[in-house]
């Protein structure tokens, strides 16, 4: 296995779609949904597990010595075979390494038990995305 930012066009391409299909789609929302601008500046983490693309995370600066992690993806087909785990995981060393001391995230409603589990903590429901999906806001200190 290996976690890095996408290198080619057909990486980014995939990398994308990922990211269209799990959070945005079944969202109903339209193609281009996905991207943001944060995407010029985030540092974007893929999960290849012998060349396939598994899960998806990008990183951001929040504030000083805060970073944030947000469209976070596991390929549906691969779920519960600790790919997300694997993802964060990556997320979080990286974000050590650029000298932050705590990472937040607005975790799905679906997603909440998950990030307990890998040592997150519920500080506070924060917006529903679309009027639709509650999200809520979490921090892992290191």
């Amino acid at each position: 296995m290996e976690v890095r930012s996408p290198q080619t066009a057909k990486e980014w391409e995939d990398y994308y779609d990922l990211r269209y299909r799990i959070l945005r789609e079944p969202l109903e929302q339209p193609r281009g949904s996905e991207k943001n601008e944060g995407d010029a500046t985030g540092i974007h983490l893929a999960l290849y597990d012998q060349g396939i693309l598994r899960a998806i995370a990008r990183l951001d600066q929040a504030e000083p010595k805060i970073s944030q992690t947000r469209f976070v993806a596991v390929d549906a087909s691969t779920r519960g075979k600790g790919y997300g785990r694997i993802i964060m995981e990556a997320a979080e060393r990286k974000s050590q390494e650029m000298g932050n001391e705590k990472m937040i995230l607005h975790a799905r409603d679906y997603a909440l038990d998950f990030y307990l589990k890998i040592g997150y903590t519920n500080i506070e429901k924060s917006y529903k995305l679309y009027d639709v999906l509650q999200h809520f806001l979490m921090e892992k200190v290191y």
